[in-house]
């Protein structure tokens, strides 16, 4: 019986459940493509990542600047939101409709969705 429960566990889908329905951003161009000319919204939050490699913006009334770069498959940003250092972190991208997913250390730490404006 050991061999079908293998079986089974490789069926599995790699994606994790909530992550269903999010398609991979793979390139720099990609993601540029959905962010150019837009803002990353969130309830109290709105930035600005331009094609030149900075972040600007407002986090619950707290200014967010910072720059990024692409490296890999990976958005890599060091951001600083009003004093506080957030340091350099490589994310996974997601994108489902008009609604970005961001997760930390490679796709591996906490995710956060921003909806594209």
């Amino acid at each position: 019986m050991i061999r079908p429960l293998f079986a089974a566990a490789l069926a599995l889908p790699a994606t994790p459940l909530w992550a269903e329905g999010f398609q991979r951003v793979e390139t720099r161009a990609g993601f540029l493509g959905l962010v150019e000319g837009r803002s990353l919204t969130r309830f109290g939050i709105s930035l600005d990542v331009a094609p030149g490699g900075t972040i600007a913006g407002q986090a619950f009334g707290r200014q967010v600047r910072g720059a990024w770069r692409w490296e890999g498959r990976y958005f890599c940003r060091d951001m600083v939101v009003g004093s506080e250092r957030l340091g350099d972190n490589c994310q996974l991208v997601q994108v489902r409709g008009q609604t970005l997913r961001f997760t930390a250390d490679r796709g591996a730490g906490d995710t956060a969705d921003l909806r594209l404006k």
